[in-house]
């Protein structure tokens, strides 16, 4: 029997607490269903990035994307939790932050968009007043992982699912990976399944659909990942995988099942050290990454890890320099070419926000 049964039937015995967890969500979702508690409307637009589940669904490459197509028209501000983060309250990311004062998937941003302000903020409805004052020529801010924060009223609500982990599949934490309600679905403008095979096709995009039943005026897209040249964390000199390298893969996301995959693919042998999800890595963990990279046989051997995980190791400086880490870029595409619609939904949502 292996680890997954054991994870997947311990998670059944926490069922009771499951349970529980869901009548605090709903009953949460009833107070501002009804008026009892409100939500507050700002007077720009906000898009909110966000899912059903916990962890794993692409956020952050989706926030980027937005970035990448909205920033010649907006001067765009991106707003975050800074999940496992050491400061608290708010904080505006600066060219000295680490991912110990800000997080790791907000330090990405801040270091692959210069031109964007990136702040943290755990209550964002505190965030985005302060965000507004330090940077008042923002005209625009995409709000990271943001769906439950019902407080504030976004002007359009993406919500992602995975593909191998539908949202209507899956049940409340810690017996599922759910953290809202399935029927919180209907506070989405748009849905959309997130890292489906490239080769998805319309039969499959048309099943998923008729199983999702979404209410008519919500569009449904799906986005496959693409991964881009390897590139290295110390010098940026980029490489590309093959059949003769042994790769060392290194991951604390939520879902490295995508990468493993990659290199099953791409790569004659690789071994992989695991971390929770943020994992905040230690020197002690630095000393078992350099061992099993000793370890390996090949002579043309690497050590691969994601964009996020490369922003909690950045911190070691000397200690990692003589190690050849490349960092693992992705990003998304639109299937079935449907990135044209998407982006004009967006456009029109944000342009009758201005009005």
């Amino acid at each position: 029997m292996n680890a997954n049964f054991f994870l997947k039937s311990f998670r059944i015995l926490l069922f009771p607490f499951a349970v529980l967890y869901g009548i605090v969500v709903k009953c949460r979702n009833w107070l501002y269903n009804r008026g009892y508690k409100k939500s507050v409307v700002f007077n720009l637009p906000i898009i909110n990035v966000g899912n059903l589940a916990v962890g794993g669904t692409g956020k952050s490459p989706m926030v980027a994307y937005l970035v990448m197509q909205l920033q010649q028209q907006y001067t765009i501000a991106i707003l975050s939790r800074g999940y496992r983060r050491k400061t608290k309250g708010y904080v505006l990311a600066s060219q000295n932050s680490t991912a110990l004062e800000i997080g790791d998937e907000p330090l990405m941003y801040s270091q692959q968009f210069k031109n964007v302000a990136v702040a943290v903020g755990e209550q964002r409805i505190l965030a985005v007043p302060q965000l507004l004052h330090d940077v008042p020529t923002t005209q625009l801010i995409i709000l990271d992982d943001a769906l439950q924060h019902r407080a504030i009223t976004a002007t359009y609500n993406i919500v992602l699912t995975d593909y191998s982990n539908l949202y209507i599949h899956d049940f409340f934490v810690p017996t599922g990976d759910l953290r809202d309600e399935r029927k919180s679905i209907t506070r989405a403008n748009t849905v959309i399944v997130t890292k489906c095979p490239a080769n998805l096709s319309i039969a499959e995009s048309t099943a998923i659909a008729n199983k999702l039943q979404l209410p008519s005026h919500i569009p449904l897209y799906f986005t496959t990942i693409i991964y881009g040249s390897l590139y290295n964390i110390h010098t940026n000199a980029t490489t590309n995988l093959d059949v003769t390298m042994q790769v060392l893969l290194v991951t604390g996301i939520a879902n490295p099942q995508p990468i493993e995959a990659l290199l099953e693919q791409q790569v004659q042998l690789y071994e992989k050290i695991q971390y929770p999800d943020h994992h905040i890595f230690d020197i002690d963990d630095v000393k078992e990454i350099n061992k099993q990279f000793e370890a390996l046989k090949c002579d043309h051997k690497i050590i691969l890890t994601t964009q996020k995980d490369a922003m909690r190791l950045q911190k070691f400086g000397t200690a990692i320099a003589h190690l050849p880490i490349y960092i693992l870029p992705i990003t998304i595409e639109f299937l079935f070419n449907a990135n044209t619609i998407f982006m004009a939904n967006v456009e029109a949502a944000i342009m009758l926000q201005k009005k």
